[in-house]
């Protein structure tokens, strides 16, 4: 209900599978909040949970929006946010919650800091295969492709964890998630070699995917060093868009060339990038197979675009020893 009106009216009333990948899955898109309420009409247990599902600029919450999360409220419906405005510390809000036996949740709220976890190197007890998937840019897939590598593993008989790094990974589940831009930074590389070793301990993976967030030289939302340096990982996955020219949402910022990107991580590192998977916004679908190729003479790395076509070829070249 909190997406922009001319989105709201393009795809109310179709079925959000489709929306999304094509598939049906028997969820209405509805236009607004009073029209989500009426289609629930008759189901068992009604609306029970309101996702907060913004990604504005900075995580701050819209002035227009507290009034659809507090008719939410009214309607018995708990709030979950992973914005960096905590719904938990509004006051009107906590007082609706509490009035209708709502729960509010921040998502992106950091543990107390005698929670937190500082590096200690038990990061190099780790010993399965830790893969790194990295961007050039902010908003290029990197989350999507992970979860797509990790169900390639595990389709193909490894057992595969991911590493979520922001909110959206831990709301779509991954067990072992931290919110980096939320933390005080001291912190940051403690709590991604804990959650690379607990991941380890608990379910002796064979391999981790550790998922990346904004891109070494985005200027607004600069991420992936914390990663390299604390995450260990033994190799690194590239994802690109090659019709972007400028970070997103930022023009005149050109993105560096892909070469120069994989030389710094390389740098940073001291591991390979192993392959460049490749999103393919802008591109017509027949573009797909000679974009790869080009990457690959250019770069001499296989290219794979694993959102279109799954990540099976990826897995083949990164199996776990």
């Amino acid at each position: 209900p909190l997406q922009g009106h001319r989105h709201r009216l393009a795809v109310a009333g179709r079925d959000a599978g489709e929306v999304l990948d094509g598939k049906s899955s028997g969820i209405p898109v509805a236009e607004s909040l009073e029209q989500a309420i009426q289609l629930s009409v008759g189901e068992k247990q009604g609306i029970r949970d309101f996702i907060v599902g913004l990604a504005p600029d900075g995580g701050r919450l819209p002035k227009e929006a507290t009034a659809v999360l507090e008719k939410a409220l009214r309607h018995g419906m708990n709030l979950v946010s992973g914005l960096h405005d905590y719904l938990s510390e509004n006051p009107e809000l906590i007082r609706l919650a509490g009035e209708n036996h709502c729960e509010l949740t921040d998502v992106r709220k950091p543990p107390p800091r005698d929670k937190l976890h500082f590096f200690s190197g038990k990061i190099e007890e780790v010993d399965c295969l830790k893969i790194a998937l990295l961007g050039t840019d902010s908003a290029v897939g990197k989350r999507t492709t992970a979860w797509l590598l990790v169900h390639a593993y595990r389709q193909a008989g490894y057992r595969a964890e991911l590493i979520g790094t922001g909110q959206t990974a831990w709301l779509q589940g991954a067990r072992y998630s931290i919110v980096l831009d939320s933390l005080v930074n001291d912190f940051v590389s403690g709590e991604i070699e804990h959650a690379v070793h607990q991941a380890w301990k608990n379910e002796r993976p064979d391999v981790i995917v550790l998922e990346g967030q904004g891109s070494l030289m985005n200027p607004a939302y600069p991420g992936g060093f914390e990663l390299l340096a604390a995450g260990r990982p033994d190799g690194v996955v590239l994802q690109h868009a090659p019709k972007r020219t400028d970070y997103d949402g930022f023009p005149g910022y050109p993105i560096q060339p892909l070469d120069h990107q994989i030389r710094a991580i390389e740098l940073i590192s001291g591991k390979k990038v192993r392959a460049i998977t490749i999103n393919h916004e802008g591109m017509r679908k027949e573009e797909i197979p000679e974009m790869c190729r080009i990457i690959t003479v250019e770069t001499g790395l296989p290219a794979f675009d694993v959102l279109e076509d799954g990540a099976a070829g990826l897995v083949e070249i990164l199996k776990p020893s």
